[in-house]
């Protein structure tokens, strides 16, 4: 019987519309091209559906003037419809910020009373939640509002003995100010950091060392208080710095726009060189270069595409982009170069009283004092107060996940309650509340765009008149999404920073 002969089996390469990578970059190159079309589709089909209905786009009118007035902000008059927006989203970060701050301190200490163990206390930070999470908050706004507006005339003895007044035209209360000599003050207290972070860090190390109680959190606050002190009465002597700054402002000025060009396309392919190089390094294994899968070779050309990107956007789609750089920041430095004279030889800060004036036949709040208006008050009262109720809510449910056995072991240290609660369990807390936390920022700055129910000049009311006034309606929608996104992305890139900061790191 005789034996087969073994065959060779070879491999064989499939054909490229069976091979596996072939098929994935098609349909991802595919899906591109569809998401591209679509949206050209729709780009071209709500153009022409505008332009039947004569309904006008582009950003044009934000260099006309609108010919309104506004009721607050840096411009009340603004020559132009960027400027009038402008107006709007400064008076909208001022109140989210000042709400942000307001709402965090109120919520903490409403959700401490909450878990209080004094019967009135506890009771007091309960009705504080359960009424004002369960109110409207637009409803609340319209209420805080219609309460302002019905207080009494301004007069001279209005309020707490001049140090708070209140009235139907707004609420004014002290105010402290940065003052001429602050920016040189400011470089006494970065000096004083550094050396308040080394002996802070030479504390702990005696801590660590000896075991005995170094205390270099007070160690360190007390040399920065050393340093805050000498800086208040000799900080003039570093007037010379806006020397420095004027020097740059002139070298800034003097730059070419084709050699700034050449630098930002350098920076980017060298950025991307950088990373590519980089991740190749990561994927490289004892054995030599590891392969390459789909994801990583995407990633590879997508780094090289995004190089390329910013030199089309240099060179072509906004050629100006050097000018407007160089310019930025010639100013920029022209302040820095001021704010640092040798004539400021002032405090770093100043305070004053608020106070009424009667210019004319009516009184009205002075220049001192920090005065908010009946709109900016209620819409300032509303979002602080709802929110205080949801971070309150956050706190306590952050403290009471806190393992039980932590609570106890401060205890048995014999450390004070508020001890305990600062170094042990509010650290932990904090782990838990900071992703909650950040949904409420979140939520507050997106809630005072109901700042249009009380006539206070937010972006959104600025932006509905100076849509009516120029017909862009539109394009004002656009600046809202851009502002509000822009809003958000920032608070969550800030969140996220600190929450990874407290993550545990696992040996």
């Amino acid at each position: 019987m005789s034996e087969t002969p073994p065959q060779n089996y070879h491999h064989q390469k499939p054909p490229f519309y069976r091979d596996a990578v072939v098929v994935k970059w098609l349909f991802q190159l595919g899906a591109l091209a569809l998401v591209v079309f679509s949206l050209w589709f729709l780009a071209s089909q709500a153009r022409d559906n505008l332009a039947a209905r004569d309904i006008s786009t582009g950003f044009d009118f934000l260099s006309v003037d609108p010919g309104i007035n506004l009721s607050e902000g840096i411009d009340t008059r603004p020559a132009t419809g960027g400027r009038a927006l402008w107006v709007g989203m400064v008076n909208t970060i001022r109140l989210a910020t000042a709400g942000i701050l307001a709402a965090t301190i109120l919520g903490l200490v409403v959700g401490l009373a909450r878990l209080s163990n004094n019967w009135v206390v506890n009771k007091l930070g309960s009705v504080f939640v359960e009424t004002l999470r369960n109110i409207p908050l637009l409803v609340q706004i319209i209420l805080y509002g219609a309460i302002l507006a019905n207080l009494g005339d301004l007069s001279y003895d209005s309020g707490w003995d001049n140090w708070v007044i209140w009235s139907n035209k707004g609420l004014s209360i002290p105010r402290v100010f940065i003052a001429d000599g602050f920016y040189q003050w400011a470089i006494f207290m970065l000096i004083g950091s550094i050396v308040a972070r080394w002996a802070y860090k030479s504390r702990q190390r005696q801590h660590d060392e000896t075991g005995r109680d170094t205390y270099p959190w007070l160690g360190s606050l007390g040399v920065l208080g050393v340093f805050a002190v000498i800086g208040w009465f000799i900080h003039p002597i570093f007037g010379w710095v806006g020397g420095i700054f004027g020097a740059v402002e002139d070298g800034i000025s003097k730059i070419p726009e084709e050699a700034l060009q050449a630098v930002i396309s350098i920076i980017a392919i060298l950025l991307a060189g950088n990373w590519i190089r980089n991740f190749l390094r990561s994927r490289r294994t004892p054995g030599g270069s590891a392969q390459l899968t789909d994801d990583d070779k995407f990633r590879v050309i997508f780094s090289g595409i995004s190089a390329g990107l910013v030199i089309v956007v240099v060179y072509v789609v906004w050629p100006g982009l050097s000018s407007w750089i160089i310019n930025s920041s010639s100013d920029l430095f022209g302040v820095l170069e001021d704010k640092f004279g040798n004539g400021r030889s002032g405090g770093p800060f100043g305070a004053d009283r608020p106070e009424v004036i009667k210019p004319g036949k009516f009184e009205k709040y002075g220049p001192s004092g920090l005065t908010m208006s009946i709109g900016f008050a209620a819409v300032f009262f509303g979002v602080v107060f709802y929110t205080a109720a949801f971070i309150a809510e956050i706190v306590r449910g952050g403290i009471l996940a806190v393992p039980k056995g932590q609570i106890e072991a401060a205890n048995s240290l014999g450390m004070k309650r508020s001890a305990a609660l600062r170094t042990v369990i509010l650290p932990q807390a904090l782990r838990v509340m900071m992703p909650p936390l950040g949904n409420q920022y979140l939520n507050l700055t997106k809630n005072t765009s109901l700042a249009i129910a009380v006539g206070f000049s937010d972006l959104v009311q600025v932006g509905q008149t100076v849509g009516n006034q120029t017909g862009k309606n539109l394009s004002v929608f656009a600046i809202w999404m851009l502002f509000y996104l822009a809003c958000s992305l920032t608070i969550s890139v800030v969140v996220n920073f600190f929450n990874v900061r407290l993550r545990i790191v696992e040996r």
